[in-house]
């Protein structure tokens, strides 16, 4: 592999010698950032958009004739030269499939525009003959709308990992029931004044993942599925595509603003992640955490919390999940990546299995938490590391069961089984996690997630993922009250996509006893034709809510039945599982007691009715859809999310609040609407 930075570009215009004619001419394969005009020759859509001053790459794959060379490469927006090092990659190796080994990546880091409005991407490449070749494309930089209300300090992202129209309908159901067909209370999010539908589409298709399903909010733009802050490139390396700045290290290098990240996934996950590391690989963990901690100036990274903790430990440690092979390191030798040191700041990175990133966090001043009594002990710190399960937290049934003692699991209770019986609530990381934030004087970004609705809904857990939803519920809460009280903050709650096609297809017609006794008789004549109830038969099913705020039961007579659209093969008998599928990331899933969890939906529930539903999709699990999902907005600001909005809107939408102020007169900006009960 051969690299070379340009970095003072200038072109003799040559004219073709004859024995180029002879050849065929070099091609460009690739111009980042995506544009139509580049792909079919269309102006519209405009694929890559960004704020005034918002850094990206530019890049290009360009293939030389057989046997060619190409030795120089030049950018221009609107017909001017990009005066940034131009950093010449060959493909002799590393790079993907399918490019021919002579090949070359062009790449200028850390560009930004600052001028509004539609502007042409250009470059020309020349061969060692003498010979050019040209593409254009485009992008938009979008102005700032005039202020019409105050700047907002703080932003919350309130995310709910594949929860759509039909997941908080259900939690809306089993939380605070109806009569007469009118909710007698309403969830948290309900009360929110401003809702919009948000189209979730990926850069590659029409199905996201998790990965450009958050970026998108928070780049305000597409990402392939599987890659986070990046856009794709013919590189197999996970840590060198183009970047794309995000919200967090925008306004981190513009006001100072800090940022903070909660799930109750793993903290390498998608979601978290998506919100500060730069990856065309979703699941390289060892890199990208170590990126959390190392590229913390640029993100002004304060608070992380969740699950995760095998990232941190020393490979030797046992449960430790660190690996080089997932690692990254920017050799200051290979111009492609050493300008990603040098022109955005970022940490070189190396490949140290054996680093043990918790001390690192402590040493940088965060304080650790590594259980929900540790958490309440944190109270006053302005950093905050909190690890509370190796791998992705247990869900909030299965905490909750483990509060009340309720012996669930194969050994005890789900969390005990586990190792980590006292795991907070999400609602108790998200007040945490504001303690901490608010102490940042000039404001900060927060992310929420409620990561395992979309977990349970892949694994079509009903009730796993309807408590969950409960639980985020109770996270935007805590949300709506800081916002209420501050006035100075917007929180959004949102979605990345849909899981499972949910739908709320009834009520069971039966009795919970009665349920049983039919799936004693098997199939689906009596687990269907006898149980489901549709239209009115369907009723008003009633959960009674305990101290805890979670039902006392979800086996009640004549419960809520859900269905799935997306589904895999399973059987049902409509009652809540023992316990959870196997997780398989967790480091211990071979050794008792886990490895007797099932391991999928047919598993789990073979023995149980023997009333097949045959599914829409191959494999074990549900998945994903290209669903619209709804959005909902709090504090100033929030009257600017409504109507059908594309995800990569919402970055604009904040920005716009963050940097200029609201487009809505504060007086109309529902700061402390809905008044507090």
């Amino acid at each position: 592999m051969t690299c070379i930075a340009l970095r003072t570009p200038s072109f003799a215009l040559a004219v073709l010698i004859g024995s180029a004619a002879a050849h065929a001419a070099p091609t460009i394969s690739r111009l980042t950032p995506p544009s139509e005009l580049f792909a079919s020759g269309r102006p519209e859509p405009v694929i890559a958009r960004f704020l005034p001053g918002q850094r990206f790459d530019l890049q290009a794959t360009i293939r030389p004739d057989p046997g060619g060379r190409i030795v120089e490469a030049r950018f221009s927006v609107d017909g001017k030269p990009v005066t940034l090092p131009v950093a010449l990659r060959d493909c002799a190796e590393g790079c993907v499939r399918g490019v021919p080994a002579e090949a070359v990546i062009a790449t200028a880091r850390a560009y930004s525009f600052e001028t509004p409005g539609r502007h042409e991407l250009s470059i020309v490449a020349v061969q060692d003959d003498q010979q050019r070749v040209s593409a254009r494309g485009n992008f938009d930089v979008v102005p700032f709308s005039p202020a019409l209300g105050p700047k907002v300090k703080n932003i919350i992202i309130l995310l709910g990992d594949g929860m759509g129209a039909a997941q908080r309908t259900a939690a809306r159901i089993v939380q605070g029931g109806y009569a007469q067909g009118k909710a007698i209370e309403p969830l948290a999010m309900d009360t929110f004044p401003a809702t919009a539908l948000v189209k979730t589409a990926s850069l590659n298709s029409i199905v996201t993942d998790s990965s450009p399903g958050m970026t998108a909010y928070v780049s305000g733009n597409k990402n392939n599925n599987n890659e986070e802050g990046v856009f794709p490139d013919d590189t197999s390396d996970a840590f060198d595509n183009p970047r794309i700045e995000y919200l967090s290290e925008y306004l981190h290098r513009t006001q100072g603003k800090a940022l903070g990240l909660v799930t109750t996934a793993d903290v390498f996950d998608a979601t978290p992640a998506g919100n500060a590391v730069h990856t065309s690989n979703r699941g390289a963990g060892t890199g990208i955490v170590d990126q959390y901690f190392d590229d913390r100036a640029r993100s002004g990274l304060a608070v992380l919390m969740g699950g995760g903790r095998k990232w941190f430990l020393p490979a030797s440690t046992p449960g430790s999940a660190r690996s080089d092979a997932s690692d990254y390191a920017f050799s200051s030798s290979d111009a492609h990546t050493a300008e990603i040191v040098r022109r955005w700041g970022a940490a070189a990175g190396s490949k140290d299995k054996e680093r043990d990133l918790i001390k690192d966090f402590q040493d940088a001043g965060f304080r650790y938490a590594a259980s929900k009594s540790g958490l309440d002990a944190t109270h006053g710190s302005d950093k905050l590391l909190g690890l509370f399960a190796l791998s992705n937290m247990n869900v909030a049934l299965d905490k909750i069961d483990g509060r009340r003692g309720a012996k669930r699991g194969i050994g005890g209770t789900v969390v005990d089984d586990y190792g980590f019986p006292d795991q907070p609530m999400l609602d108790e990381m998200t007040r945490s996690a504001l303690d901490a934030l608010r102490r940042h004087r000039a404001g900060f970004v927060l992310m929420v997630e409620g990561a395992s609705i979309d977990k349970q809904a892949h694994n079509m857990d009903t009730e796993r993922w309807i408590l969950d939803t409960i639980e985020f519920d109770r996270a935007v809460k805590v949300a709506q009250e800081f916002a209420r009280e501050q006035g100075d903050t917007l929180v959004i709650i949102t979605a990345d996509h849909e899981c499972s096609g949910a739908a709320l297809i009834g009520g069971s017609m039966v009795t919970d006893t009665a349920l049983r006794d039919l799936a004693a008789q098997r199939g689906a004549a009596n687990l269907r034709d006898k149980v489901v109830g549709v239209y009115e038969r369907a009723g008003f099913p009633r959960y009674r809510t305990a101290a805890d705020g979670y039902p006392e039961s979800t086996d009640i007579d004549f419960r809520l039945l859900v269905g799935y659209g997306a589904n895999a093969d399973r059987y049902e008998d409509w009652r809540t599982d023992r316990t959870p599928q196997r997780d398989g990331q967790q480091p211990f899933v071979r050794d008792e007691p886990l490895k007797w969890y099932p391991a999928n939906a047919i598993e789990r529930d073979d023995a149980l009715g023997n009333y097949l539903v045959t599914g829409q999709v191959p494999g074990e699990t549900a998945v994903h859809t290209a669903t619209d999902i709804p959005l909902s907005a709090f504090g100033p600001g929030a009257l600017a999310f409504t109507g059908v909005i594309d995800n990569t809107d919402v970055f604009f939408k904040l920005a716009q609040a963050a940097v200029r102020g609201t487009t809505a007169p504060a007086d109309a900006s529902a700061a402390r609407w809905p008044p507090k009960r």
